[in-house]
């Protein structure tokens, strides 16, 4: 996936993809990629100007003038420049990408953090790279850390979270910045930004600051935005809304998603806003509200790993691959004690990671504080959970504790799909 300058392909690169490629000067490695210089030039975006590269052995970093890139690519970056002595300088006031913004919290218009960079989205068009969006989502992370199976789960559990750059403060010319990084986000521009990114700047407000920015967004932003937020959130807004407006923004919404939302709601409150909605879809929407109600023991599965609690690690880890064979839920080992009763709770990744002595046992790393399911929860109940604690299955248990099933992530989230959407 190369790009050479000069072209007008457009192609996107996250940052933590790309740091640490090798820099070839035509066929020869002259370093690593260490950060990328930017300059904010008044546009909404700023563009790259210089490579830093990292060399080995005591020898200082090379500064690299953008013009001279040749190929950049995820896999390296090839550069022309003659003797390498000659970029064996610094820039005084650069703007360090990786060093200036990864890992830094960003906060709000209200001084209040909204989440922390994990990584920067960055795109190449008409032969030069442009800084396009800072990225929040936990997917990032692990993929810089390598874990490549929760960075897949993460894909599948959390929207996207991004930003766009036009949304942050210019930031200091300083030599190393170290503070936070600030929204830029005006009230006249709150309509500009994607329905995922003011819902996540109204989350951080307070209520009466919310409502008043809300209440100046057009009908199809409102309601666009009022399905990304937080079901919490929602119930707190539509309390101090207008049933009539709110009516008229579940309206313009698909039966499903109009569902999604009265679902959060009291039902005497569900009850009133429907009275003020088109028929058309009212008798769907109660079809899906009906399915919201459904019993979640009716998607549970049996197919899950058991295990003893005083069963040891190593025969855990050595039997593990036989026994998760022909099971449906095989990222978690459910820790059952007598009468069914279960005990605890072993992520897969921890099983793999705990020491290999003969004596510790799987009581000894199991989770007691266990999140689960009651046998009357709905698939609603199931939907929330999933969406809030991110698991890729949960425990159903009765009043006595004892497991009845597992409900697979999956299951319920593709009946979300079909049946709420």
């Amino acid at each position: 996936m190369a790009a050479v300058t000069g072209t007008k392909t457009e192609l996107q690169f996250f940052l933590s993809d790309i740091i640490g490629k090798k820099v070839l000067n035509s066929r020869k490695k002259i370093g690593k990629l260490s950060d990328l210089i930017i300059k904010e030039n008044g546009g909404k975006f700023p563009v790259v100007t210089h490579l830093f590269v990292g060399r080995s052995f005591g020898y200082p970093p090379l500064t690299i003038e953008w013009e001279k890139v040749i190929s950049f690519s995820q896999k390296e970056v090839i550069v022309n420049i003659g003797d390498v002595a000659e970029y064996d300088k610094v820039i005084k006031e650069a703007i360090l990408l990786k060093d200036y913004v990864l890992d830094k919290k960003v906060l709000d218009v209200e001084e209040r953090e909204v989440d922390v960079v994990y990584d920067i989205l960055l795109t190449m068009k008409n032969g030069k790279l442009y800084v396009l969006d800072v990225d929040f989502s936990k997917q990032r992370l692990y993929k810089r850390m390598h874990l490549r199976f929760l960075a897949r789960t993460a894909g599948e559990v959390e929207e996207s979270k991004r930003v766009s750059w036009a949304y942050i403060q210019p930031l200091e010319n300083l030599s190393s910045f170290r503070g936070d990084i600030k929204l830029n986000i005006m009230k006249e521009k709150l309509s500009t930004l994607r329905p995922v990114d003011l819902a996540d700047v109204l989350e951080e407000m307070d209520h009466e600051h919310r409502i008043k920015i809300f209440e100046r967004l057009d009908e199809e932003k409102a309601s666009d935005t009022l399905e990304e937020i937080s079901p919490n959130v929602q119930r707190a807004l539509i309390a101090s809304l207008d049933k009539k407006k709110v009516a008229k923004l579940l309206d313009v919404m698909t039966p499903g998603q109009a569902a999604d939302i009265l679902s959060v709601l009291p039902g005497p409150e569900a009850e009133t806003i429907m009275k003020s909605m088109g028929k058309d879809d009212l008798t769907k929407i109660r079809s899906i509200l009906g399915q919201h109600s459904e019993n979640v023991l009716n998607y549970a599965t049996q197919k899950y790993l058991r295990y003893p609690p005083d069963e040891t690690v190593l025969m855990a880890q050595e039997t593990y691959a036989i026994e998760a064979e022909d099971k449906d839920v095989v990222m978690y080992l459910y820790i059952v004690g007598t009468q069914e009763k279960l005990l605890g709770v072993i992520d897969i990744k921890e099983l793999l990671q705990a020491p290999l002595k003969t004596t510790t046992k799987l009581q000894d790393i199991m989770i007691r504080d266990i999140i689960s399911l009651k046998t009357t929860s709905t698939l609603k109940e199931a939907s929330l959970l999933f969406d809030r604690y991110s698991f890729r299955a949960l425990p159903i248990v009765d009043p006595e504790g004892r497991i009845v099933g597992v409900v697979p992530f999956r299951d319920v989230m593709q009946l979300k799909h079909l049946f709420f959407e």
